[in-house]
């Protein structure tokens, strides 16, 4: 579950990318349609683990929330939750009573940008546990810890050039 949250997030937030998404050539619209379907399945895949994880520490009668890697898992999905609720408050802002849409899309990318970081951390930390470690061992453990790092930068590049203000230099 922890591949399908990242993969949808992560191709969820690149959909809005100019160099990095096949649908950019459809209308926004449909982009932000497809944003919205793909955060949705990340909802779903967080529930699930978190689901499967509490029945598993349940059942071993293993205590919860003892590493860093849940306690920012636990942080990271309650995170997650709240920039579903921006993001409703985005595609509804009527409903929603919003009086400025544009300061509340800012506020849903530098947020979303730091959700998504913390998901990055969260799986990072998850690779250094003792189970991930008896797992994969040598230069795959290596190859393992720099997957995620890869497309972190791609999208912190694509937020931070696209969507936050720029400064004008003078020369």
């Amino acid at each position: 579950m922890a591949l399908a949250f990242c993969l949808c997030m992560t191709e969820a937030i690149l959909l809005f990318s100019p160099d990095n998404s096949p649908f950019f050539f459809c209308p926004r619209k449909a982009r932000v349609w497809l944003h919205w379907a793909g955060q949705t399945l990340v909802i779903l895949c967080a529930a699930v683990g978190l689901g499967f994880i509490v029945s598993s520490k349940n059942r071993s009668e293993l205590p919860h929330l003892v590493s860093w890697h849940s306690f920012l898992g636990t942080l990271t999905l309650t995170a997650t939750g709240g920039q579903a609720l921006c993001g409703l408050c985005l595609r509804f802002p009527k409903m929603a009573n919003v009086s400025s849409v544009a300061r509340l899309k800012l506020y849903h990318l530098t947020c979303g940008l730091v959700v998504y970081l913390m998901a990055t951390v969260t799986v990072l930390l998850g690779m250094y546990s003792a189970w991930f470690q008896a797992q994969i061992k040598g230069a795959a453990w290596y190859v393992c810890l720099a997957l995620p790092l890869y497309p972190a930068l791609v999208i912190m590049n694509q937020i931070t050039s696209a969507y936050l203000p720029k400064k004008k230099m003078e020369i």
